[in-house]
């Protein structure tokens, strides 16, 4: 019996994506998955591990997955260039067995310089394997803090690569740049929202905010877009990721959240500013935003209040629903929240707190003081009514997403980690999670 092409195609790209984790927050874009599995309770680094995977080097980047596949974004700490420079990796896992599928020195080494051959070197807080790489339904795409995206085939080929510095111009961050890519309705999306002067010695002074789409098959420019704002100094740096909402793509940077249109990434709308009169000039944006409910929440940084942000139907018009101005704790630097069972739970980096917040009217449901001296940066996970932090030290929580009880905890990193900072990917039950040197694979 033949089978047209069409429907060849259509079984594989859903066996591929079915009960993934294709983007650094999951397959809704919100740090959910609703695949029907039970997840793991009860684990440490002795107990559950279905399998573990030694790492060549540390990253930020959450773990990319499809339906027997595991992508990683590495630097290869064994190896460096002489600059000193770590090698990039984007590496392939097979997703039963923890081994190695395929292992690609992805990086071009493209190190941007001045005009007296002078290289800028990297902040001393990031590597350029901070991005995390994300699955389409025949490909995998790798970004990389120095500019380089790279497309593969799902086998290991490379399809297309590109450097976006080399391309569009050098990046103007104080920090590395770490935003990680997202591919939607058939193409790829990045936001690189930076000063418009060097600092530090990197970037180029009329530096232009702007978002980029691609085209998967070849890599060739959909469209190029500036991004206007008047937000100034580190206030226009953003190091958050697109996310899709409805029929556009969610901006937030600059003090401002927009929506633009993935056909030609003209604005839709606008909406801001959480920096009135732009008087701050050293708000730099982390978080993402999130959606539920046909509700919008974007984190302003540094302690500031979260914004709920919802659109009205009939004029299109965004208008601000509430915000969390009376709720100290309501408030996230450097986590993007997550969406869980019609609630936002809002992770409060600088208040070491777990919140959860009806969407509508922004009451406080509960608030879950988290212990430890360690930083909480990694943006939280959530299915089957369990909630999964992980802090520096990679020590990782589970909490109740009904009542915010602590219902486990783990100490899956060494004893001194203090800078872990990849989220949990979930998938078919299993937990992908990643330390400074290993990447766990928990299975209840």
């Amino acid at each position: 019996m033949k089978y047209s092409f069409s429907i060849i195609f259509f079984l594989t790209s859903f066996i591929n994506t079915y009960g993934s984790w294709p983007h650094w927050r999951g397959p809704n874009f919100n740090g959910t998955i609703s695949d029907g599995y039970k997840y793991p309770l009860e684990f440490d680094k002795e107990n559950s591990v279905k399998w573990s995977y030694t790492t060549p080097g540390p990253s930020a980047s959450t773990p990319a997955v499809n339906s027997n596949r595991i992508f990683l974004s590495s630097i290869d700490q064994r190896t460096s260039s002489p600059n000193g420079v770590s090698k990039l990796l984007a590496i392939c896992l097979d997703k039963k067995t923890g081994k190695e599928v395929w292992v690609d020195h992805a990086g071009s080494g493209y190190q941007p310089g001045d005009s007296h051959g002078n290289e800028f070197q990297l902040d001393s807080k990031s590597n350029y394997a901070s991005p995390s790489p994300v699955v389409g339904k025949q490909e995998v795409v790798f970004f990389f803090g120095n500019g380089d995206l790279i497309c593969y085939e799902l086998d290991g080929k490379v399809r297309w690569r590109r450097n976006l510095q080399a391309d569009f111009g050098d990046f103007c961050f104080q920090w590395t740049f770490s935003a990680s890519p997202t591919i939607f309705d058939g193409a790829l999306y990045l936001p690189v929202l930076q000063r418009d002067q060097m600092v530090h010695g990197r970037g180029i002074d009329g530096a232009d905010s702007y978002l980029v789409s691609f085209n998967l098959l070849n890599g060739q420019t959909n469209w190029k877009i500036s991004r206007e704002t008047e937000a100034r100094m580190e206030s226009r740096e953003s190091f958050s990721s697109i996310i899709p909402y409805d029929d556009g793509l969610l901006v937030a940077g600059g003090d401002f959240l927009t929506c633009h249109s993935p056909l030609d990434g003209k604005e839709l709308w606008r909406w801001g500013t959480w920096n009135p009169g732009h008087k701050q000039e050293w708000w730099r944006l982390v978080p993402s935003p999130v959606v539920g409910n046909d509700v919008v929440l974007v984190c302003a940084p540094k302690g500031s209040p979260v914004y709920a942000v919802k659109i009205d139907d009939k004029k299109k018009i965004p208008f601000k629903l509430w915000d969390s101005s009376s709720q100290r704790n309501v408030t996230s630097d450097v986590p993007t929240p997550l969406f869980l069972n019609d609630h936002f739970f809002i992770l409060s980096d600088l208040r070491k707190t777990l919140a959860k917040v009806e969407t509508v009217e922004g009451k406080v449901i509960w608030e879950t003081k988290l212990p430890g001296k360690y930083k909480w940066r990694s943006s939280p996970s959530g299915a089957d009514g369990k909630i999964y932090l992980m802090n520096h030290n990679a020590h990782v929580f589970v909490l109740s997403s009904e009542t915010g009880n602590i219902l486990n905890s783990a100490k899956m990193g060494d004893e001194y980690d203090d800078s872990t900072r990849s989220s949990i990917a979930l998938s078919s039950g299993c937990l992908f999670i990643r330390t400074n040197k290993i990447l766990y694979c928990i299975e209840e």
